[in-house]
This record gives C-alpha cells, structure tokens and sequence, in this order.
C-alpha cells in the first residue's frame, strides 16, 4: 500500500477538481476501494495515480463508480418495508392532517428505494390523493447514478423484487424495459446533496437514509446525524440501514422499531430546575429558638450519626456535635467564635459564600463531590446548607450537614467506568458491524458486475459458438469449392499436358502474342529453329527479340489479326537460323481467342519454306 501521505494528497486534488470531499470516509475502506481502481489500470502509486487523473477525465466516473457503491433494490429488506407498510406509512397519513407528505430519500443511487415508498403511499392513499400531497426528493452525489433514477426505467431482472400486481400497476414495458408510471413520475424530484456539507432537506414526514452512516468516520457521522435531526419534523421518522444503531452515536433519536432500525426524533429537553427544595423545616414553617445557645444542646443532635454544625445569624459557631469536633478537630473553644476565623469555613470547602447565599435567599444549599484527604485514602462528602427560622419567619441561623458520600462516588466512578467501557465496546462492536455491512455491499456489488460480465461472456460465447457453426458451414463449402478447383486443376493440368504434347510434336516454330505483344508460348520448334530457349523469351516484347527474322516486317499482319481476327496466309521472309543458314520463312498469322470468343492475342506459325526440288533454304 502506498504511503499514507500519498493518499491524502489524492483526496485533496479530488476535492479541489471534482468538489467531492471524501476526508470524512472511513479510511479503511475508502482505501480498499480506490487501491481497487487503481489495480484495474495498473497503477500502484498514489501520485502516479493523480498523474493519470489529469491526463485522462474519463477516469474520474471510473473512480466515483467504484468509491459510491450504488447497491440499492426495491424493497431491499422486505421485513423493514413490511413494517413501514403496516405501521409508518398510516401513521405519516395520520399525523399529516390531509395536508402535504414530504418524503426524503438520502443517497437514492438509481432510484429503486424512492419507487418503492412512492408505491407504499399511492396504495395507501391512492392515485389522485397521492399526486395531489406527496412529494419526494431524491438525493445522491452520484450524477451517473442520478440519471438512472431520473429515467425510471429497469430491466425486467431488477423488478423481480416488486410484488406482481405492483409491477402490472405502477410498470408499463416500453423497448425492452419497465417505465414507471409517468403521472406518479412527477412527484419525485432528484437532484444532486451532499449529507456532509449540504444544507438538509426540512420539514420531512419519513426520511430514508440507508447504509450510509456506516461509511462515514464517528465525527462525520455525528455531524450527519445532527443534518438529519434538523430534516425530520415532530412526528417524523428516521429509517436507517440494518447495519446501523444510534445508541453510541446521537441522543437526537429515540427508536421506533429498533429491529428494523425505524427512530423518531426525540423530544426537547425541558430546562432543568436545578434549585433544590427547602428542608422539611424551612419549608413548613417550623419555629425555632431565635436565639441559639450552645448550652442547651440536645443528646439527638451531640449523638447524631453525621457531623453538623449551626452557625447563627451573626456569623459565629454556635453548635457542633460530636462526630463534628472529632473530624474536624473543633475544640470547646471555638464554639462562640466567628466562623471564618476558623479552618473549617474554607477547608475542605469554601463556605462562607454559601452560608452568606442562604441568609440572603433562605433556600438551601447542597454542595457536592467535596474532597478530603486523609490517611487512608481521600474522603468525599455531600456539604447540606439548611436555613433555621425563628418564630418571626425570620433566619436567625444556618444548619451544616457533612455526608459521607465516598461510597457512592467509588460505586458512581465505577459505574461510568463500567459505562465507559461498555460503550467503548459498543462502539467497537458497530463499527465491526458496519464495516462487515460495507464489506457485504461491496462484495454484493463485486458480484453483481461478475454477473454481468458471466452473462456478457455468455453472449460472447453464444456468439463465438454462432461463428463457428458458420466458420464450420463456410469450411464445408470450402471444402467442396477445393474439391472444384482440385478437379479443374487436373483437367487443367491434363489440358496443359495434351497442349504442350501437341506444341512439342509440331516441327514447325509455333509462338503465342498476347495484346501486349508479349511472348506467352515458345514451342520447341521454336528454339531450335532459333536458338532461344522458353524461359528466356517468355514474357518479353516479341519485336525486340534478337532472331534472324525480321519480326518489324509482321507488325501489320499481327495488327490485323488483333483488329479484325482475319488469318493471314504465309508470308515468305528471308531469314537466318541459329547456325547462320540463310533460308527462307513461311510465317503464318492467325487470332488467339479465349474462352468467351474474344481475341486475346496473336499466334504466329513460322517454317522453312521448301522450294521445287524439295530442298528447305
């Protein structure tokens, strides 16, 4: 794998030319996916990579069509699409008062999820209520995939899915294919969102936003869920994919149905009170001594089980009992003296500022998780500060309470430990499941291109296997158009054979002229009578022949055997054979006509003329 560095320069030039941001994907995958595209071109460098990039546009829909896995069927998952039959769909109808219906299906890739809810609410609505309220909006960030989804037409294979009578009533087969109802049609409208940086679709009644968190990082993901929430209206519904949970993800949704992933948005908090009630004796108006002495405590409160104190109205000690003088290290001394002066008031918690809060408002105080150490281990207390009343509704002083609570915060800290871990867990064990559902589609839509190619290997091979049926015909006629020639051949050969017999037995100099007066036959008598052999006359123009005839002297008798195909009878020329005998010639002219009738050339018969006394000069 290339280095890291490498891939996030990828990312960013793909950000910067084709506007896509892919930093919010999870890494894992998004690397698998595009180390997947580059093996198919045969790179295995990232900055190679961008190279090829800028020297090829095209690749870009390569790259997108493999990084947007666009799996998506109708009524993928038929429990879920039973659910949103039976119990969302009413329920959506309901809440909407006869009013509009909007409906928005995120990351809709050819369009097949958004058909089918448009199918659930034109059945449960029917055609007219339907066209007239519904309203649903497609969105992707793939413009290939949203062209499909515009065109609304299948192939037969992908409407398998589709119940039959929904096909027969919502699919009208048109060149091969099924359209889907052109009125219904127009209440979809698709168009191109970004769920990371667009601004969301609002006021929506359903909202279908299916395997789609699970490609996206934990902080993209919390920000999308945030989009989403701002999307769903009150009483809405949010349907996520199988592989997706919210529970460590977002507080925003509350499910539904979390089987089938179906949640709603949840309600708003209401702002919390966080003022505590009264004590019991501020509350109902109990009378107490408008003047407190510290000689006329009661055993209840010196044996009482949690240190406390009273503080009068003039800021001084009054009381302490004594769990309180034995933790605190508080002498007999320091009662009567000023609170503040002594230790006590700011350690281990500061609180001359709560007892000045409740003289001046007359509610009580609670402060907690108030640390003390010591030596054996820190100690946490819960500091309760109570109002006391004096018979005029008047304060005349202020109760402390120290609790004991480090029991409570040990268990408390174990506890968000314990919680802590669990989600931890949680989270690991969703973002297994969801990269096991990424994996899935992914291997799904592997599959899906390797069905494609078996069935366009499989026409290829119907093809090929047609070629050669015919290949194998054509060889056959081949086969008897040779046997044909074969045949001709040897009667050819034969013909040649009687014709060379018969021009060898001919004493006489036999030679043959095409149109071109080019040599085609030089018999044997021909080369002896003068002394050129067939092979080295064949060919060559007859009137630059180096014989002892004059050959200039048959230019008009050959042209006139070419014009007019008349024969010419002999013509006596003087002549000298291939020994230097002077003699005399006879040359006969006659046409070579072909097969069809037409004169192809010129045939010249040439011999020694024979005189009275049967002598041949």
């Amino acid at each position: 794998m290339p280095e890291t560095g490498d891939f996030n320069a990828l990312l960013d030039f793909l950000k910067n030319t084709r506007f896509f941001d892919f930093t919010g994907y999870k890494r894992p995958s998004l690397e698998r996916r595009i180390s997947r595209r580059m093996g198919t071109v045969g790179i295995d460098d990232f900055d190679r990579y961008v190279d090829h990039l800028q020297v090829d546009p095209e690749e870009f829909t390569h790259l997108f069509n493999t990084i947007l896995i666009n799996v998506t069927a109708f009524f993928r998952d038929p429990e879920i699409w039973s659910y949103l039959e039976s119990d969302v769909v009413p329920a959506i109808i309901k809440g909407s008062n006869d009013g509009p219906i909007r409906i928005w299906c995120a990351a809709c890739a050819s369009g097949e999820e958004a058909y089918s809810i448009a199918m659930l609410f034109a059945e449960a609505l029917g055609r007219n209520a339907f066209i007239e309220r519904v309203k649903i909006y497609g969105t992707d960030v793939d413009e290939h995939a949203l062209v499909e989804s515009r065109q609304a037409s299948y192939v037969e294979k992908k409407l398998e899915p589709v119940p039959a009578e929904l096909r027969k009533k919502y699919f009208k087969k048109q060149n091969g294919q099924y359209g889907f109802d052109k009125e219904l049609r127009r209440t979809l409208i698709f168009g191109r969102h970004d769920l990371v940086h667009d601004v969301p679709i609002s006021h929506v009644d359903l909202l279908l936003c299916r395997n789609v968190l699970m490609y996206f990082n934990a902080e993209t993901q919390t920000k999308v869920m945030s989009n989403l929430h701002f999307a769903v209206k009150d009483g809405g519904f949010l349907v996520l994919g199988k592989a997706e949970m919210l529970a460590t993800r977002s507080k925003l949704f509350v499910p539904e149905d979390l089987r089938r992933r179906v949640f709603s948005p949840a309600a708003s908090d209401a702002p919390r009170d966080f003022t505590e009630e009264p004590a019991p004796s501020a509350r109902n108006g109990i009378s107490v001594r408008s003047a407190v002495n510290p000689g006329d405590q009661d055993g209840a409160f010196e044996a009482g089980p949690l240190a406390q104190l009273v503080i009068d109205g003039r800021g001084k000690l009054t009381m302490a009992n004594a769990h309180a003088r034995t933790q605190f290290g508080i002498r007999k001394e320091d009662v009567g003296r000023p609170f503040s002066d002594l230790e006590l008031s700011y350690r281990p918690a500061e609180l001359r500022s709560p007892i000045d809060e409740v003289n001046r408002t007359g509610h009580p105080v609670v402060i907690s998780d108030v640390r003390q150490p010591s030596l054996s281990g820190d100690v946490f207390m819960e500091i309760d500060l109570v109002p006391l009343i004096g018979a005029k509704e008047t304060i005349v002083g202020v109760s402390v309470t120290f609790r004991d609570v480090t029991r409570y915060v040990h268990l408390r800290e174990d506890l968000e430990q314990s919680n802590q871990e669990l989600e931890t867990a949680m989270e690991e064990l969703q973002s297994t499941n969801e990269e096991l559902e990424t994996t899935n589609e992914e291997l799904q839509s592997t599959n899906e291109e390797l069905e494609t190619t078996n069935e366009e290997l499989q026409s290829t091979n119907e093809e090929l296997e047609t070629m050669n049926e015919e290949l194998q015909s054509t060889n056959e006629e081949l086969g008897t158009v040779n046997n044909e020639m074969r045949e001709r051949t040897d009667a050819i050969k034969d013909l040649n054979s009687f014709l060379q017999s018969i021009m060898s037995s001919i004493r006489a100099a036999v030679v043959a002229l095409d149109r071109s007066m080019l040599v085609t036959e030089w018999n044997s008598g021909a080369e002896e009578l003068w002394g050129l052999r067939s092979d080295e006359v064949r060919e060559q123009p007859f009137f630059t022949l180096e014989i002892g005839l004059p050959v200039d002297a048959l230019k008009p008798f050959i042209k006139s055997c070419l014009e007019d195909g008349a024969i010419h009878e002999d013509v006596k020329l003087s002549a000298v054979n291939r020994r230097g005998k002077a003699l005399d010639i006879n040359v006969t002219c006659g046409p070579l006509r072909g097969a069809s009738g037409k004169n192809e050339g010129v045939i010249i018969f040439m011999e020694p003329a024979v005189h009275s006394d049967g002598s041949k000069r």
